[in-house]
């Protein structure tokens, strides 16, 4: 993929994933991204596997790091001593864009806040993800996709069925890798803006506002209607019933999604070897096919608990309405769109074991990223420092301070 950042370079002091996958897209998209860690501690998400909350890939693979991280330089900096907060600005200097998700009692305690990093560079555009904005009473309060995006911004209680015991949970980092893709559209937007006007910007995205948006078309109906949920329909009742989830013999499942309903009935009909269907009274157009919903869902309920989920699939590879097979995470490694489009590229690893990871889903000249491996703890601290200009007695020394790894 042509390199639309190449020449950007972008200081991340961030940790988790919500904001350091920003930067893995944009060193997807050939930004120099530096990733700032403590020298002792790293970013904690290093500590998952070693802690035993998450288990290792095969090959030792750290795969909760490796997909935010990929890409990137680490340097290692004590930010809280003077030496390394004066490595950093000196960094910034050089840099275009500043990015973090620090606290802001920790941005203020260490000196890196917007006032300080523009003393050093005042063009650098300055970028926070937060939990719940940069106004309001919990501004200063952290949060985590969990909390501020799932259970806060309404995703949890909008896709738990009525009736279930428990809310549903989570899959990890959910709102953690949309808030980074934000983020790197964000910076995008500003980089445009610096060049065309020479303004530099101060970019905020939450997690909470984030959720919102994704749930637009529910918030917004929720107000109007004073409901908790947007209208839905006894899926029995559908009002098109060639849109929605059909059962196969196996218990697998198919999701039809053909909207224009009257464009597609009859070679759906076709498909499901029920040619007589397509000028059935009942079911001749949507209006006949609404009246008589429920006896038409039911219907095709039962075609489609006639035959395997293999066979459905080969069967309407020629559909021209738009359905899909509803797959597992581990089959769409196999989806030939996946495979074609490259959104699934091998890595090798720093030990040379080949793993997959997941292209950020914007691609330019018709290409997928070249990814590589996140780096190890540290990794480029002394290459990036005698690109500084550092001497080599200069890194001996602050490393005997214990400023750098």
């Amino acid at each position: 993929m042509r390199e639309v950042l190449q020449g950007v370079k972008v200081i991340e002091v961030a940790s988790w994933t919500f904001v350091p996958a920003a930067g893995a897209v944009l060193a997807d998209w050939g930004a120099d991204v530096l990733k700032i860690e403590h020298p002792v501690t790293g970013d904690p998400q290093r500590g998952l596997i070693s802690s035993g909350l998450i288990p290792a890939g095969a090959g030792g693979i750290n795969y909760i790091m490796e997909q935010p991280n990929r890409g990137k330089r680490s340097v290692a900096l004590d930010l809280a001593s003077d030496d390394g907060r004066e490595l950093l600005y000196r960094l910034a200097e050089t840099a275009d864009v500043f990015l973090t998700n620090f606290l802001p009692d920790a941005r203020e305690r260490l000196l890196i806040d917007v006032e300080h990093i523009r003393a050093r560079n005042p063009d650098i555009i300055y970028v926070r993800g937060t939990g719940q904005g940069v106004r309001g009473p919990d501004a200063r309060k952290g949060g985590y996709d969990g909390a501020s995006y799932w259970a806060r911004g309404g995703l949890a209680m909008a896709l738990t069925p009525p009736g279930l015991e428990w809310p549903i949970s989570p899959r990890p980092a959910f709102g953690d890798v949309m808030g980074g893709m934000t983020i790197a559209g964000g910076i995008a937007a500003a980089l445009f803006r610096r060049e065309r006007t020479g303004e530099p910007s101060v970019v905020d995205v939450s997690l909470l506002g984030l959720a919102l948006w994704n749930l637009g078309p529910d918030v917004v109906a929720a107000k109007l209607y004073e409901t908790t949920h947007a209208r839905s329909f006894d899926r029995a009742a559908a009002p098109n019933p060639i849109v929605g989830v059909y059962r196969t013999q196996d218990g697998r499942f198919i999701m039809l999604m053909m909207l224009e309903s009257d464009r597609y009935w009859a070679d759906f009909c076709r498909h499901i070897e029920r040619p007589e269907l397509i000028d059935d009274t009942r079911f001749k157009d949507a209006a006949a096919r609404y009246e008589n919903r429920r006896e038409c869902i039911g219907l095709l309920d039962e075609v489609l608990a006639s035959r395997p989920f293999a066979e459905w699939c080969s069967r309407f590879s020629t559909l021209e309405g738009v359905w899909a097979p509803m797959q597992t995470v581990r089959e769409v490694h196999d989806d030939p769109q996946s495979v074609a489009n490259g959104y699934l590229p091998s890595v090798a690893s720093a030990e040379g074991v080949d793993f997959t990871l997941v292209a950020s889903p914007v691609q330019f000249d018709e290409t997928s990223p070249d990814l590589s491996h996140a780096p190890d703890h540290g990794q480029h601290t002394e290459e990036v420092l005698l690109e500084l200009g550092l001497t080599w007695p200069e890194i001996a020394g602050y490393k005997e301070s214990g400023a750098i790894l």
